[in-house]
């Protein structure tokens, strides 16, 4: 098994007022992290609120994190 090397950052999920995922906020998030030389991102982590979104949320941030990276 490959170690994780280098910086990682745990991110967590932005919210829009409406408590709705704000996507727009998590693609800037990552773009910052990945221009920032952050080697890896731990995502649907506990930071990332993953006990109180709904497993439709947690494919689509994927989705997005990953289009992003």
């Amino acid at each position: 098994m490959q170690e994780f090397v280098g910086m990682g950052v745990a991110l967590v999920t932005p919210f829009n007022e409406d408590l709705s995922v704000d996507f727009d906020a998590l693609r800037k998030l990552v773009t910052y992290n990945i221009d920032n030389g952050t080697n890896y991102l731990v995502i649907n982590g506990t930071t990332a609120e993953s006990a109180t979104i709904t497993k439709e949320e947690k494919i689509e941030i994927i989705k997005v994190i990953a289009e992003v990276n």
